[in-house]
């Protein structure tokens, strides 16, 4: 097969299983990180009144699939302790959730509209880092879940 290192014969299985091996660990651990993160970040939030300055919902393809995924993005403005802060962060998590219809990533955002108030959490520990929505995010335990499945597969082959 091709040089990339996932060739079933020869001595490059091996190599090609530990790669799937160490990539699979760094995104369970990446994403078990993200999400005590983000929990901790929900915990320790307080309350800040922001302005929305954009509002949008992103669509993503990857690679040759055509299943489309869409993401809702926001742009907000906040003051904390005297110092004025601009963030995008929905949600408190790192990895941002994909929806699967337009309509659902639109129902994220709905409750806010451009130049208007809401309320944003912000982490007295990470004044950069603000968030609209307190509550966590489960796109971290999907990363946890496919770095497990890499590992797990990887593993495997690298026994073998």
């Amino acid at each position: 097969m091709g040089d990339d290192g996932l060739s079933v014969s020869g001595p490059k299985t091996t190599r090609g299983a530990v790669i799937m091996l160490i990539v699979g660990l760094a995104a369970t651990g990446y994403g078990a990180y993200d999400y005590t993160q983000q929990s901790n970040a929900v915990d320790d939030a307080v309350e800040v009144d922001a302005t929305i300055t954009e509002l949008d919902v992103e669509s993503t393809s990857t690679g040759s699939s055509t299943d489309v995924s869409y993401r809702p993005t926001v742009r907000f403005t906040y003051e904390h302790d005297g110092t004025t802060y601009e963030s995008t962060n929905v949600f408190p998590s790192a990895i941002s959730p994909n929806y699967g219809t337009e309509s659902a990533a639109r129902s994220v955002i709905e409750a806010y509209a451009v130049d208007e108030s809401a309320t944003a959490y912000v982490d007295p520990s990470d004044p950069n880092g603000a968030f609209l929505r307190s509550q966590t995010s489960n796109a971290p335990l999907v990363a946890v879940a496919v770095g497990l499945i890499f590992a797990l597969v990887g593993g495997r082959s690298a026994i073998r």
